[in-house]
C-alpha cells in the first residue's frame, strides 16, 4: 500500500505549516518510504490524491475544513484516511478519538493503525445556478449555524477553537434571521414553519466541540437531524449555554432524529455549510447517508 502524508499549510490559521520540517525529519527516521506533500491549493491537493494508486493510505494533517475539501478524491479512489489533527474545529478528530493527541503520536498511529469504516453524509442542492453534490464527515448546517460558520471563517486569525465560534455566534445574534422551512425525514414531514436552523450531524459535536447530538455515532448507518424552531434573539442567547453544556435537547423547540434521507425546502434562500466550509445559499436540499463509505484509522478511544 502506498502511503502519503498530505499537510495543509493553511490549516489552523497557518499553524500546520510549522510542522513541515519536524515532520519531514521524523518521517525520514521512522518511515523513510513515506512521502510528505504540502500542496498550496485545494485543487493541487485533490490532483495529488487522484494520481495515487487506488486504496492508498492518505494521512491528512489538518482539520475539518481540510478533510471536507479532500473528501471527494478520497472517496473516489477508495483511499484509507489517517488524521493528524491540526485545525480550528477538529470535530472529526474528536469523534475518532484523536483530539489533543500530540502530532508525533497521531502520525505514528495513522501510519500503523488498522482502519474501520466510517459513514459519510452527502448533500445535493443548487447554489448560484450550479448543481452541487457535497460529501461531509462531521456536519452539514442550514441557517443560523452556517452564518456563524461563515463569520468564524472570517474571524480574527489569532482567535482559535471554541472562542472563535463563540465570538462569531455573538456577532450573528446581532443580525438574527429565521427561515420558513419544510423538513421531511425518510418521506415523513417532521417540521413545517419558522426555524432558526436545521442542521445534520454525523459526529456528536460541531463548532469546535459543541455537543450538538451527543448520541450520534459515525458508524451506525444514519445521520442525525438537529432542528431549532422559532427562536428570538433573547431565546437564542439563552439557548447557547445549554448547547455548550449539551442540555439543549430537552428544549421543547429543539428536535433531533436519526435518518437515512432528508429533504428540505425553504421559502427563501438559506445559507449552507459543510464541515464548517461555507457553500452559499439554496431553497431546496437533499441529504442522505453513505453508510460505511470511508476506511478511517481511529484513535485508541475512537
Amino acid at each position: 500500500m502506498v502511503t502519503l502524508v498530505l499537510l495543509n499549510p493553511h490549516a489552523g490559521g497557518g499553524r500546520a505549516a510549522r510542522l513541515q520540517q519536524p515532520m519531514a525529519q521524523w518521517l525520514a527516521q521512522h518511515a523513510p518510504g513515506t512521502e510528505l506533500a504540502l500542496p498550496d491549493t485545494v485543487e493541487l491537493a485533490r490532483q495529488r490524491l487522484l494520481r495515487l494508486p487506488k486504496a492508498s493510505r492518505v494521512i491528512v494533517v489538518g482539520g475539518d475544513g481540510t478533510l471536507n475539501q479532500l473528501l471527494p478524491p478520497l472517496l473516489e479512489q477508495g483511499h484509507t484516511l489517517g488524521l493528524v489533527p491540526c485545525g480550528s474545529g477538529n470535530d472529526t478528530a474528536r469523534a475518532l478519538g484523536l483530539h489533543r493527541m500530540p502530532w508525533v503520536d497521531a502520525l505514528a498511529h495513522a501510519l500503523q493503525g488498522q482502519a474501520r469504516a466510517m459513514d459519510v453524509g452527502q448533500a445535493r442542492f443548487e447554489a448560484n445556478g450550479i448543481a452541487c453534490c457535497v460529501p461531509f464527515l462531521s456536519s452539514f448546517t442550514v441557517g443560523f449555524d452556517s452564518s456563524v460558520g461563515l463569520r468564524a471563517l472570517n474571524g480574527p486569525r489569532w482567535l482559535r477553537g471554541l472562542p472563535r465560534y463563540l465570538l462569531a455566534t455573538l456577532r450573528e445574534l446581532a443580525a438574527l434571521r429565521t427561515w420558513e422551512l419544510q423538513v421531511q425525514i425518510d418521506g415523513r414531514t417532521v417540521h413545517e414553519g419558522e426555524a432558526l436552523f436545521s442542521s445534520t450531524l454525523n459526529t456528536p459535536s460541531f463548532g469546535s466541540g459543541m455537543p450538538a447530538v451527543p448520541h450520534a455515532a459515525i458508524d451506525d448507518g444514519q445521520l442525525n437531524l438537529l432542528l431549532a424552531g422559532r427562536f428570538g434573539r433573547a431565546a437564542t442567547a439563552l439557548m447557547l449555554p445549554r448547547l455548550l453544556a449539551g442540555w439543549h435537547l430537552g428544549h421543547p423547540r429543539v428536535h433531533t432524529q436519526a435518518f437515512s434521507q432528508l429533504r428540505l425546502r425553504s421559502n427563501s434562500r438559506v445559507p449552507l455549510a459543510a464541515d464548517g466550509e461555507y457553500l452559499g445559499e439554496t431553497q431546496e436540499l437533499e441529504l442522505h447517508v453513505l453508510a460505511a463509505a470511508l476506511p478511517v484509522v481511529r484513535g485508541p478511544q475512537g
